[in-house]
């Protein structure tokens, strides 16, 4: 087997890095440590920033980790200001092409509001970190 092809499967294989993250002043942290945690047993690399996060602070800790995925979790209400102020610093840092997931505490009016900012995917309290798994295998590749 050459070198390449070594290289080429190696890469082919790398593990999907997700950073997560609680902007704003949101306090509540429970589930975003247990999406951590099924991440983790999941087999995904995962980089949690804790809470009281900017979005500033968010998407350039994103870029410098190049991951692959971002998720955000609100419950404060504040969701609609802070998971777009997310998408678009990433998109002013570069790094537009990472895509960005939310959960918590959405009305599901504001969905369709939140996919038009940039949001892939918004999961709500009752879906199972398995379907929030397969969600992720099925529509997020690490990068090469």
């Amino acid at each position: 087997m050459s070198e390449e092809t070594t290289k080429s499967r190696a890469n082919s294989r790398r593990i999907l890095r997700v950073l997560l993250g609680k902007p704003g002043l949101d306090g509540h942290d429970r589930g975003i440590k247990i999406i951590a945690r099924g991440f983790r047993d999941a087999g995904f690399e995962v980089i949690y920033t804790g809470l009281h996060q900017t979005p500033e602070q968010i998407a350039s800790a994103a870029i410098q980790e190049d991951v692959d995925l971002v998720g955000l979790s609100c419950l404060s209400g504040a969701h609609m200001h802070l998971f777009s102020e997310v998408v678009r610093r990433l998109r002013e840092s570069g790094g537009g092409d990472i895509p960005v997931v939310g959960g918590g505490i959405i009305p599901a009016e504001d969905i369709p509001r939140l996919k038009e900012a940039g949001i892939s995917k918004v999961f709500l309290p009752g879906e199972t970190i398995l379907e929030i798994v397969k969600w992720v295998r099925e529509n997020i590749r690490p990068a090469a």
